[in-house]
């Protein structure tokens, strides 16, 4: 496999090809996303140009030479001290972020779709910071929105007013109200007028457990079928719908290396239950339903519970598979770009090496550049028996412990349902065999870690 999306003929120092490696990285010529909107060489030559800027101008880091500038006062091997300004963009007032690219992250036999997506900030002045991520406000899948007029038997033209004004019923469920996600007030109305005996059994039992598992991979339009001759008009569904959510995606870029723009690493949800085809709403939004030069509505979602050491000396363990790899990828461009000297160690796995290696070059690159201390990857299908992440930290549990003894931090990002969970487990396994810790002992060395802010979770 290829490990650079750089020209071979092209002569750069490691450093160098790192960073353009990340630059190009959502201009890869894969994108299905539309029409791109340079060439290949154009965009070449528009980040050997960013690139020299970055080494002249004054108050950029200088990414040639591998440092930041600081001031006289700050000390040596220390973060630069910064107040990022307040963004005026919000929920409610979202900026509109021009696509520059997105790409597949996965090869054509992999069995998930994964893109890496890049924005322009334009001249938003979003300041943000590694760690944390980027909200999304979606369009609506069309095809649903169709479904669901059809379902109710409305024109699509038809006027509706809200306490925003008036819209159109197409543009209200497009673009202003959630139809992915059933309210509770829509699942109450269905009960009452459907009978579905199921639905009215465990909202008597008034589990929330029993309700959430119904309820998973349903959105309005199978609400609405419970009792398909059931009667609704445009107006009555909308007062019992929700306004339109946004979605949060951690970012995967370095505001010091990808200077005004934002990287996300996505991954699109598609599944089939009940004859139809079902999308996740941000993320095929973002993957299918938006082209290169098209706008999103985006606003900076600040994780301060999510930031790399202020001590540049300190080792950084990140646990991070599949998409959770995003927020390390922005560590490593920092710390790269800052130029921390301590060692960086990152646990990353998905389930083929072959198809599933998202920002393999980049991260061969970071190992040749020595910013990565060590990489321990788990590929889950590539044998017989299932090897994850966790298993590694218990593999080299030893070495873990000793870093965690030498004051290194440890981050975990990803799906908190099971890996979160099985990564917690084999941390406490890990300090109780290698420290000769009882499991009390274990806990209050883990929950320690805790209190010092030395473990730090951005799971979902």
């Amino acid at each position: 496999m290829k490990t650079s999306n750089l020209p071979d003929d092209i002569q750069f120092t490691g450093d160098e090809r790192l960073w353009l490696s990340g630059f190009l990285a959502g201009y890869d010529t894969g994108s299905t996303s539309g029409t791109a909107v340079a060439t290949r060489e154009d965009i070449l030559a528009r980040a050997l140009t960013a690139l020299r800027e970055l080494d002249t101008t004054t108050d950029a880091p200088e990414i040639l030479h591998a440092h930041t500038a600081t001031s006289s006062t700050q000390a040596p091997g220390t973060a630069p001290a910064s107040k990022p300004k307040r963004s005026p963009w919000t929920r409610k007032n979202p900026y509109g972020a021009t696509l520059v690219a997105n790409r597949p992250l996965r090869g054509a036999d992999s069995r998930k779709d994964v893109r890496h997506v890049v924005f322009d900030l334009g001249d938003s002045d979003i300041d943000y910071e590694a760690g944390d991520g980027l909200g999304i406000k979606p369009v609506n899948d069309p095809d649903l929105v169709a479904a669901i007029i059809e379902r109710i038997g409305a024109d699509p033209d038809e006027m509706i007013t809200t306490r925003a004004g008036e819209s159109t019923l197409i543009d209200l469920l497009t673009h202003e109200y959630e139809i992915s996600l059933p309210t509770r007030e829509l699942i109450n109305h269905m009960a009452d007028h459907s009978g579905d005996a199921e639905l009215v059994h465990i909202l008597s039992t008034e589990e929330r457990e029993a309700l959430e598992g119904w309820l998973w991979g349903k959105d309005v339009l199978d609400l609405l079928d419970l009792e398909p001759t059931l009667r609704i008009s445009a107006t009555e569904l909308i007062e019992l719908l929700r306004p339109l959510t946004h979605r949060v995606y951690s970012i995967s870029s370095s505001p010091l290396t990808h200077r005004g723009m934002v990287h996300l690493t996505v991954a699109a949800v598609r599944h089939r239950s009940a004859q139809r085809d079902r999308r996740g709403q941000c993320s095929t939004f973002l993957a299918d339903r938006i082209s290169a030069g098209g706008t999103a509505g985006v606003f900076l979602s600040k994780n301060k519970s999510f930031r790399l050491p202020t001590d540049d000396s300190t080792p950084v363990i990140m646990i991070g598979p599949g998409t959770g790899v995003a927020p390390f990828r922005s560590f490593l461009y920092e710390r790269k770009a800052r130029g921390a000297t301590g060692r960086n160690w990152l646990f990353y796995g998905d389930h083929h090496r072959a198809t599933d290696f998202m920002y393999e070059d980049e991260i061969v690159q970071f190992q040749r550049d020595g910013v990565l201390t060590r990489v321990d990857l788990a590929f889950s299908r590539d044998q017989d028996h299932k090897i994850y992440v966790q298993d590694r930290m218990r593999e080299h549990g030893d070495e873990l412990l000793r870093w965690l003894s030498e004051g290194a931090h440890l981050y975990v990002c990803g799906d908190a349902s099971q890996m979160a969970k099985d990564v917690d487990a084999a941390l406490h396994d890990v300090v109780a065999e290698h420290g000769g810790l009882d499991a009390d002992a274990a806990e209050d060395y883990v929950n320690t870690l805790k209190r010092e802010k030395r473990y730090l979770r951005d799971v979902y």
